[in-house]
């Protein structure tokens, strides 16, 4: 039996706790009382056997409150001291019921040699049982079955409950340890999600911004209407984050497929690339945000790491696909954001693509048919 852990919440502790007292103390202690009513003659013998039956229900008590190492051992050493005098001195076959419970609970607290310390109960009982003979010789069988064979087998019958009830708290602790795995996960999948979600809005920003200055620098000396317009879109860009960052910090945000579409051919053409959108159905509206996520991810990788002229658009009712020239490197450039992306789209059914072929890189987000909710060749324009 393994101790139990320390994750193993105060409250649930608590709970089973209370219902082990509620269900289990009670006839515990009554049968305590009973045996001893059944074997005490005299008011001795309720000296000799009371503290065994003490020793029980002490050992069962410190057991619900996870507190048993600390008097396992006493309870034990009693428990053994009153097996042989009852056997001995009083003739009681009963005698070994404090024994049986606080050795069959202690057993939890044996780490190593369990089989050995499990022999070693069912011995104690048996032998002590036997030493009988030495004051009743003459009727061996009631000896045998009254003071060996009934109490070694109700031992391991008691015992064998024992070890199904503690793998009973076993299955419950590991429920509970699981479910606040899950809730940290959850926590942590949050944060993942929140943090993806800043730096498209914070690194999509800022990237434009600093397009646009640099647009706006260029004009300065020729074209000053056109520099204070590129000037007043950046600064309506900035404000438009900010209340955008406000908005995903009380999780109000929601993205715009349309917009970013319309965003990403506007910041294309300022850039002098050439974009052609084809929407060959209408997207559906339970999976146009993620969409709309790869869309400006993909925008902002295309402005940072490639040179483009040509930049290929295309949407159907579950899927967007963004085709683009001018890839210069010979292998596909790291691209964090998009790699948050794909766990975020594979968690929502869908698979995210990423090919770079020559110089052209392709950039693809699908999801199956039933996750958008439309029967496959409906055709909308």
């Amino acid at each position: 039996m393994t101790a139990r852990s320390p994750r193993f919440t105060e409250s649930t502790q608590g709970r089973l706790r209370r219902l082990n007292l509620v269900t289990s103390l009670p006839p515990v202690v009554f049968a305590a009382v009973v045996l001893l009513y059944t074997d005490a003659r005299t008011w001795w013998h309720v000296v000799v056997l009371a503290p065994g039956a003490v020793a029980g229900v002490v050992a069962f008590e410190r057991w619900t409150a996870n507190d048993l190492a600390r008097v396992a051992l006493p309870c034990l050493v009693v428990a053994a001291v009153v097996w042989p005098l009852g056997v001995l001195l009083i003739g009681s076959p009963n005698a070994y019921w404090g024994f049986c419970a606080v050795g069959s609970l202690a057993l939890r607290e044996v780490r190593r040699h369990r089989k050995l310390a499990l022999t070693g109960l069912f011995t104690y009982v048996a032998a002590v049982g036997a030493v009988r003979l030495l004051v009743q010789r003459d009727d061996v069988g009631h000896v045998l079955l009254t003071f060996v064979l009934v109490p070694t087998v109700l031992t391991i019958v008691v015992t064998v409950f024992t070890v199904l009830g503690e793998r009973f708290f076993d299955l419950i602790r590991e429920l509970e340890q699981t479910r606040e795995r899950e809730a940290e996960l959850a926590v942590v999948r949050e944060r993942v999600r929140f943090a993806s979600d800043l730096h498209d809005i914070q690194g999509h920003t800022l990237h434009v911004v600093k397009l646009k200055i640099a647009l706006a620098q260029r004009l300065l000396l020729r074209d000053t209407a056109a520099a204070d317009k590129e000037l007043r879109e950046t600064y309506a860009l900035v404000s438009d984050t900010i209340a955008q960052t406000k908005e995903l910090a009380y999780a109000q945000r929601r993205l715009n497929l349309t917009a970013e579409i319309e965003n990403a051919k506007n910041l294309f053409e300022a850039a002098g690339i050439r974009v052609r959108v084809t929407r060959e159905a209408e997207v559906d509206a339970r999976v146009s945000e993620l969409l709309g996520q790869v869309l400006r991810e993909t925008t902002t990788n295309i402005l940072r790491h490639a040179q483009a002229r040509q930049v290929q658009i295309t949407l159907s009712e579950s899927s967007i696909t963004i085709v683009n020239d001018g890839v210069t490197a010979t292998a596909p450039p790291e691209l964090r954001g998009l790699a948050a992306l794909r766990q975020r789209v594979a968690g929502d059914g869908g698979e995210l693509t990423v090919e770079q072929e020559d110089e052209r890189f392709l950039t693809a987000a699908v999801f199956p048919p039933a996750r958008a909710g439309v029967a496959p060749g409906k055709d909308g324009r």
